[in-house]
């Protein structure tokens, strides 16, 4: 499938071969609401914002999502941090019952089953045919019961999409098997050449999100495009006229709606409503990277990012990850902090310093910091 690919017709095919294989879900309520990401941009986490957000005005939006194969968090990761997220699918339609929405792992019941087994065999060959990808994501949602889908798809160096003409084509073939499947795709093509939001890991975005559900001034890309995206969904589910939708969200957002939404969902799932960011535990090892001279971020490297933040035992260790300070555009002086670095234990912590030396995540006006830059200069640590 990978040398010779996949017609539309086979791409079909194999899809309801994959629905057909476990089990699905029927709400008996429509539309039913899903969203996805392609992937590849650390601290993206769009997922744990839209889904109060639209569930909060009576829509139904039963997340399934993954957890972590090669980055430093899935959904499912930091969601963990807040309530557990490994439910039936009995237990999953109580909560939607009740609250509208819900955010689990999908490994965790028995949907579209025989992606499990292709996933299996296409990690370790590091394959990823079209035809697979696109079956494996669509199958997923109709096993839910998705009515709706809007996918979400970043663009740039060190995401999974690198151009726009490649986004558009996958949008295109999005769309059009989605229709051949009953449900109403939308794509949205997205900025993807570095972190979306300041944290990386699970208990630093778990905090990061309920922060700004809470109301704080964190984080406004994140807050940006997750209001831009719940704003198509409010759309797509007749909540909102056309290019009303993110001024709805955002109303949303600002009333407390969707944090009281999410304090709902937490509780039905079995966490504790009440949790504070505060009382999420980060990692006591930790470690600051500054700026060795002043100028502008001219690009932070997504992939080596996700490395350091693993290395570092995300999302094992779920207290351990990254925080941002900069992102790219910022100007920065010399001595400045670029990022954190959290971990649980000395030698992850190491592990991570080696890393950032020999990777050198973050390029200052198109030289990158490290080996290969014409102006060699150490970064300087401060160990906490």
């Amino acid at each position: 499938m990978y040398i010779r690919g996949m017609n539309d017709s086979e791409t079909i095919a194999l899809t309801k071969a994959i629905i057909e294989s476990g089990k699905t879900i029927d709400f008996k309520r429509r539309p039913v609401l899903d969203k996805h990401c392609t992937g590849g941009v650390p601290g993206n986490r769009t997922t744990m914002l839209i889904v109060p957000i639209v569930a909060s005005v009576g829509l139904l939006i039963p997340k399934t999502s993954s957890r972590a194969i090669t980055s430093p968090a899935g959904t499912a990761d930091t969601m963990e941090v807040l309530a557990p997220v490994s439910l039936s699918i009995e237990e999953i339609k109580r909560v939607v019952k009740k609250t509208n929405g819900c955010m689990v792992w999908g490994g965790g019941v028995n949907l579209a089953a025989a992606d499990d087994k292709l996933i299996r065999i296409r990690h370790p060959l590091k394959l990823d045919p079209l035809g697979v990808m696109l079956a494996s994501i669509l199958a997923k949602k109709k096993a839910v019961g998705a009515t709706h889908v809007l996918i979400d798809i970043p663009i740039g160096y060190g995401a999974k999409v690198i151009n726009r003409a490649e986004a558009e084509e996958l949008a295109k073939k999005f769309m059009g098997l989605g229709s051949s499947l009953g449900m109403e795709v939308e794509c949205i093509l997205t900025p993807g050449y570095d972190p979306i939001g300041f944290a990386i890991g699970p208990a630093l975005e778990a905090r990061e999100v309920l922060r700004i559900l809470r109301g704080e001034n964190v984080s406004p890309d994140l807050v940006e495009k997750s209001l831009v995206m719940a704003g198509i969904l409010l759309e797509m589910g007749g909540k909102a006229g056309k290019g009303k939708g993110r001024m709805i969200a955002e109303k949303i957002l600002k009333s407390g709606k969707a944090y009281e939404k999410m304090k709902q969902i937490i509780e039905e799932q079995g966490g504790d409503p009440g949790i504070t960011p505060e009382e999420i535990k980060i990692g006591n090892k930790q470690f600051t990277v500054y700026a060795p001279s002043s100028g502008r971020v001219h690009l932070v490297h997504n992939k080596a990012i996700s490395s350091i933040a693993r290395a570092a035992g995300a999302p094992r260790d779920k207290e351990a990850g990254i925080y941002m300070y900069v992102e790219k555009g910022d100007k920065v002086k010399k001595g400045q902090k670029l990022f954190t670095v959290f971990s649980v234990s000395n030698r992850k912590l190491n592990a991570a310093k080696e890393l950032v030396e020999k990777l050198s995540p973050i390029e200052m006006e198109k030289v990158v910091l490290g080996e290969y830059s014409t102006e060699k200069k150490p970064m300087v640590y401060e160990f906490g």
